[in-house]
């Protein structure tokens, strides 16, 4: 993909990642515990919609110094299980609200590092699940991992209740950005683990690399993709690192003067997007790119690829059931996000109580916008004649000012737009946030802190 500087350099400003929309600094702890629990009753009790449950694993061994997660640090396996105990209380609160009807579709661990947790604690996770939620036979169980002191065993209790998918963190393979960022894992450690994987059947890989750590050159970075591709992932997400101090006071312990110019971020972004899709990966756009054949390739060409807290999804019209500190919630009209300390967390659940912090309740507009946004960012296509007659209402003009604007993305080259729909180009998949930024109406008056658009 050939890279306009001047282009990266007009459109790289500050943006939401539109995991959400309306996006998570605008939920607001501002509402009552008593509509918000009637809320999440009605949902939870509708049969028509089955369910994504997401569980955070906030613990580490250690502390990655790019890390932008909720986390806690810990070797103390008594905070584990204690937490273990409390995610149990926690799905035990919300068990008679659930439909009979409604079957679980899709799984995910996240964190801090899900693998943080015994072989034993991860099958007495599983048998939870299993014994709390319908759990279709065909549903999407995915894990993220850390290489670093996990042992096959893990790997094992994983399969053992349903696990097909893996997300591995690699970041880069090159030693001193390594230690720059206290993450050393050398390639044949990453390779046992990728072999573990698909010795016990778990046969879908993601890889997750980052671009913009310190000590990254062109050539390091480079090296690291062919190391990857030697391990032939199906998909890989290579994320652009959000250097937020601010937000993040760890990312101190980077010095910024290490950090790799703009230019060389750019040079980074281009070799990787050229060297993949000569390999036959796709960019789907945000950073991911998947095997052609790979479900979220062929999603996307299908225009049903989705997008949640949890990243693109194949798997659409579920409702996302959150546990653990952090978290968050997605209901057809409805987010909501729990507290992020463990402390609170604990006294919440253990008092019976849903451990919610924020909450926000969607307007029509608010669905409206969140599906067009959606639908540009996964599926980079919109028909706005269809989609106004979905939605009921005259698109040309109640949307007439996004689509002014959208002429001035199209006449450099990110879109085309003509007669009412809109297709992104090959080169818009790298602005797709500033795309979807037109149609925000939070964003003139958001006082949020978010990292650059590419």
């Amino acid at each position: 993909m050939k890279i306009d500087l001047e282009l990266i350099r007009k459109y790289n400003v500050p943006g939401p990642r539109y995991t959400s929309y309306p996006t998570a600094p605008h939920f607001s702890p501002d509402v009552s515990s008593e509509s918000v629990t009637a809320a999440l009753q009605k949902s939870l009790s509708d049969p028509s919609r089955d369910l994504s449950l997401y569980f955070h694993i906030p613990f580490c061994d250690s502390l990655c110094y790019f890390c932008g997660c909720t986390t806690t640090v810990t070797r103390n396996p008594l905070v584990v299980d204690l937490y273990l105990a409390d995610l149990r209380r926690e799905m035990d609160i919300y068990q008679p609200w659930i439909s009979s009807g409604r079957q679980v579709r899709q799984i995910h661990f996240g964190g801090g590092t899900p693998t943080h947790l015994s072989p034993e604690q991860l099958s007495e996770l599983g048998r939870d699940l299993h014994s709390r939620f319908s759990i279709a036979d065909d549903a999407e169980i995915s894990c993220e991992i850390d290489p670093r002191e996990l042992t096959e065993n893990h790997i094992a209790a994983l399969r053992a209740f349903g696990t097909n998918r893996i997300s591995l963190g690699v970041q880069d393979f090159e030693e001193k950005v390594q230690r720059a960022v206290n993450r050393v894992q050398d390639e044949d450690l990453v390779r046992t683990v990728v072999d573990w994987t698909r010795k016990h059947g778990i046969d879908s890989l993601n890889l997750d690399l980052i671009y913009g750590l310190p000590h990254q050159t062109v050539e390091g970075f480079s090296r690291t993709l062919d190391k990857v591709l030697n391990l032939h992932p199906d998909r890989l997400a290579i994320f652009n690192f959000a250097y937020v101090p601010w937000m993040k006071p760890h990312q101190k312990l980077i010095p910024e003067s290490a950090l790799p110019a703009p230019d060389t971020k750019l040079a980074m972004l281009s070799m990787m997007i050229d060297r993949l899709e000569s390999e036959g990966y796709v960019y789907i756009g945000m950073d991911h790119f998947a095997k052609v054949d790979d479900e979220l390739a062929v999603a996307q060409r299908s225009r049903s690829l989705q997008r949640n807290f949890q990243g693109y999804s194949t798997r659409s019209g579920l409702d996302i059931l959150a546990f653990g500190m952090s978290s968050i919630s997605q209901y057809r009209d409805l987010y909501v996000q729990n507290v992020k300390d463990l402390k609170s967390y604990h006294d919440s659940v253990l008092a019976g109580h849903l451990p919610v912090e924020k909450a926000l309740f969607m307007s029509r507009d608010d669905r409206m916008r969140q599906e067009l946004i959606s639908e540009l960012m996964c599926n980079l296509y919109l028909n706005f004649h269809d989609f106004g007659e979905k939605w009921a209402f005259d698109p040309f003009e109640t949307l007439a000012d996004e689509l002014s604007q959208l002429r001035v993305l199209e006449a450099d080259g990110l879109l085309q737009l003509q007669d009412g729909v809109l297709q992104v180009t090959h080169t818009g998949r790298l602005f797709l946030r500033n795309i979807a930024m037109l149609f925000d109406v939070y964003l003139p008056s958001d006082t949020a802190v978010y990292s650059r658009t590419v």
